[in-house]
């Protein structure tokens, strides 16, 4: 076990963490520390990976776990906010498909042409996006779906480009797998 790794393993359990904070109204503020749960998975997030292109700790199952965590604690956000009645289902339903799309198509690029999928600067402002959106939308913001939609139109762009740079095969979104051992 390495610092990435336990990074990625803490934000597992603050999946689980943030909807007991969002719904327990027994506790004093419990959105806003629902929400110190959210930015804390992000700070983490970041963490992880930088630690692990630094010091080389990176691992295969940091690889596939690592993003898995990322998707989980944005869709259980965006539950929250729907059961709560803030968003509507079908924003959850376009990200979740967009997800599984994702998922799809980088499995589909590991077996068959030996490459990984890697972040860029499209999926991070997507991200990002998502970030100021949940926090327009916990503190109930003005023009807070605007921000959402916003958010949800970059995260389409950004799978329209993943698909483009990746089943093109362009340098710039992939890279060969190396083949390192755990």
């Amino acid at each position: 076990m390495n610092v990435p790794n336990a990074l990625t393993i803490a934000r597992f359990f603050m999946v689980g963490v943030f909807p007991y904070l969002y719904f327990n109204d027994g506790i004093a503020n419990n959105k806003a520390w629902a929400f110190v749960v959210f930015i804390l998975a992000g700070i983490t997030d970041v963490l992880d990976g930088w630690i692990a292109r630094r010091y080389n700790l990176i691992t295969k199952w940091g690889k596939l776990m690592d993003p898995l965590a990322d998707k989980l604690m944005l869709l259980m956000v965006l539950v929250c906010l729907a059961l709560d009645k803030v968003i509507h289902y079908w924003v959850i339903i376009i990200i979740a498909l967009k997800e599984l799309l994702m998922i799809l198509g980088a499995i589909f690029l590991l077996k068959e042409r030996e490459v990984v999928v890697q972040a860029n600067v499209y999926g991070k402002l997507a991200t990002f996006m998502f970030y100021l959106a949940v926090t327009a939308l916990i503190f109930e913001f003005p023009y807070a779906k605007y921000l959402l939609l916003a958010a949800l139109i970059s995260t389409i762009l950004a799978l329209i480009q993943y698909a483009v740079l990746n089943f093109k095969g362009n340098k710039d979104g992939t890279r060969d797998v190396k083949r390192k051992k755990d």
